[in-house]
C-alpha cells in the first residue's frame, strides 16, 4: 500500500470514528474505550439503529454508500472491515 493510500485510509478511519462518536452521543450511548481495527462492531457501543444512522451520515459526508456499490452484500464484523469497505468502494 502506498503512503498516500495509508494516509487516505487513516483519514477515512478518523472520519468514520468521529461520526461513530457523534451518533453515540446523539443516542446517549457509550462507545468502547479503545476503538481499534479488531473491535467487533456489535461490541462497539452502537446498536443496529445506530449503525443505520452512521451509514446514512457517512453517505452525506463522503458522497457515497459502499453498501449500495457492492454487487454481493457483505456485512463487516469489525471496525477494520467496516473501514476497509469504505476504502475499497470509494469513488476514484
Amino acid at each position: 500500500m502506498t503512503e498516500g493510500a495509508v494516509s487516505g485510509t487513516k483519514a477515512l478511519r478518523d472520519t468514520i470514528v468521529a461520526h461513530m462518536h457523534a451518533v453515540a452521543e446523539g443516542f446517549g450511548a457509550q462507545l468502547v474505550g479503545d476503538l481499534d481495527d479488531e473491535t467487533p462492531l456489535l461490541e462497539s457501543g452502537l446498536d443496529s439503529l445506530g449503525f443505520a444512522i452512521l451509514v446514512a451520515r457517512l453517505e452525506e459526508a463522503l458522497d457515497y454508500d459502499p453498501f449500495v456499490r457492492m454487487e454481493e452484500p457483505y456485512y463487516p464484523r469489525t471496525l477494520g472491515e467496516f473501514v476497509a469497505i469504505y476504502a475499497r468502494y470509494a469513488p476514484a
